[in-house]
């Protein structure tokens, strides 16, 4: 093949990978139209601010209420409790099997994150309900185990894969010259690891952690089993709360197509699209701003 077919071909593939690269641009946009178009009614019918910072969500009153502040401050408590459960655990994680464990133990551990990984919400949702909720329950004296801590440990739980996972991936591919000149001026491996192997994987642990965030606070079939459904502003974490997700997943189906109910979960969903994106733009400036 001359030279000049390879550039031909190689101009090809680059027309061709460009669109397809732009797909998720097209799906995101398509996905916040669809939002912004079907909630935009009861955004209209109950108004902007009064939706979102409104302490009742009473779909079924007459006359109904339509306020998620309650919901919002559900998914932002049970968010934040799996997130200091799981970056502790998912780092820590990451540095034993990157740095630590031996070949054998390394190749053991790996694919039971991926199994843990791969296992459907609704079981993680069974879980909690059988097995976290009753421990809470009697250990801390609760009325119910199931409430946000409830909710907090499953999406903890399934957020570590995720944190690890990423977070090997920047260890590993941290230069070994970098570990090399750390022995070099008299470190031991611990010293290593903390002083040099970890500041120089930071931008990807910060995007473990991004990642984990997203996932916690877009999951909804485990919150909805876990949290105990309880539609009222939480005042702690050991309350029964809903989360946004959980919200929309129970009453989509119970909602008539057309009605400002089923306008308003659109509307939610918009309100949970919008807080995923501003929180991913902000950590990437930030990211970038560590990274300078």
């Amino acid at each position: 093949m001359g030279i000049k077919d390879k550039g031909m071909r190689k101009n090809f593939i680059e027309r061709m990978l460009g669109p397809i690269a732009s797909m998720s641009l097209v799906f995101l946009l398509g996905i916040a139209l669809t939002l912004i178009i079907t909630g935009m009614p009861a955004f209209r019918e109950v108004g902007v601010l009064k939706f979102i910072f409104g302490n009742e969500w009473r779909p079924t009153f007459d006359p109904p209420y339509f306020g998620i502040w309650p919901l919002i401050v559900a998914s932002f408590i049970v968010t934040f409790g799996a997130i200091l459960f799981a970056v502790p655990i998912g780092v820590a994680s990451a540095i034993y099997t990157a740095e630590i464990a031996s070949p054998g133990v390394r190749e053991t551990i790996k694919p039971v994150m991926e199994l843990l990984a791969s296992i459907p919400s609704v079981v993680f949702g069974f879980f909690g309900i059988v097995f976290i909720s009753p421990i809470l329950q009697k250990v801390l004296g609760l009325p119910t185990g199931l409430n946000g801590l409830n909710a907090a440990i499953i999406l903890g739980l399934m957020a570590v894969p995720t944190v690890a996972s990423i977070t090997e991936d920047a260890i590993s591919a941290v230069s070994k010259d970098l570990r090399n000149a750390s022995y070099a001026l008299g470190a031991n491996k611990w010293e290593t690891i903390v002083k040099t192997v970890v500041p120089a994987a930071k931008s990807g642990i910060f995007t473990a952690v991004i990642l984990g965030v997203s996932r916690a606070m877009g999951e909804t079939m485990t919150v909805l089993m876990a949290a105990g459904g309880a539609r009222g502003v939480p005042s702690s974490i050991f309350v029964p709360m809903r989360p946004m997700t959980a919200t929309i997943a129970g009453e989509m189906g119970e909602a008539v197509i057309g009605s400002t109910h089923y306008h308003a979960l659109f509307a939610i969903g918009f309100v949970l699209f919008a807080i995923n994106v501003i929180f991913n733009l902000a950590a990437e400036y930030v990211k970038k701003g560590g990274n300078k």
